[in-house]
């Protein structure tokens, strides 16, 4: 018996799906190269957290708000 989500955690996963291809353009990295830089640096967890406050900005600020977590962490790019 298939279980659905819900409502929340189909948003969130929703919103992380758009996010991350979107950070990895962006950032001009692959797919797994961005994933592996956000868990690394911990924008994967900020953008676990705070996945509500970061959808309802722009894409560009929640971009930059990620990016600057990492950069915090000590994930400064090229």
């Amino acid at each position: 018996m298939a279980q659905t989500l819900d409502k929340q955690t189909s948003d969130k996963v929703s919103f992380i799906s758009f996010i991350v291809p979107e950070f990895a353009a962006a950032f001009k990295m692959s797919m797994p190269e961005a994933y592996r830089y956000l868990v690394r640096y911990g924008g994967f967890d900020f953008l676990s957290e705070h996945w509500r406050a970061l959808h309802s900005d722009s894409k560009y600020w929640a971009l930059l708000d990620i990016y600057d977590v990492c950069r915090q962490n000590g994930g400064y790019l090229r």
